[in-house]
């Protein structure tokens, strides 16, 4: 049954954290994050690229999800082969060899005492 579940190719569509130095939109304190399930048998070595829009992509990126497992991924944390630019809006495509379930989140810990999520699934392409 799990084999049926999720796809080889998600596309996440947008990120951008804004940083006071451009402009009147206030500092996102808080991350990007990717949540990626893999209900299959077989670890999953996925492959991600990010595209600028006023760049060219980089990537891959790559990462590693267990067998019958999930893992989150801040966004700001893959820094091999360069870091993600957070400063100018972003899209991903993820590659995987077996199907997996992607999410985008991004979690705001801007308001003391208060955190605020925010997801989006990803498109299977």
């Amino acid at each position: 049954m799990s084999q049926d579940l999720g796809a080889h190719v998600w596309v996440l569509p947008g990120g951008h954290v804004p940083f006071p130095a451009h402009g009147p939109e206030p500092a996102f304190t808080g991350f990007d994050q990717l949540c990626v399930l893999n209900a299959t048998d077989r670890d999953a070595e996925l492959r991600l690229d990010v595209y600028y829009e006023d760049d060219e992509p980089v990537g891959p990126y790559r990462l590693r999800v267990g067998a019958r497992r999930v893992r989150h991924v801040r966004i700001n944390d893959l820094v091999d082969p360069e870091a993600v630019r957070l400063d100018r809006p972003y899209g991903c495509v993820l590659r995987s060899p077996v199907p997996v379930v992607v999410q985008f989140l991004r979690q705001d810990t801007r308001l003391p005492g208060m955190v605020a999520l925010t997801g989006g699934m990803a498109y299977p392409a």
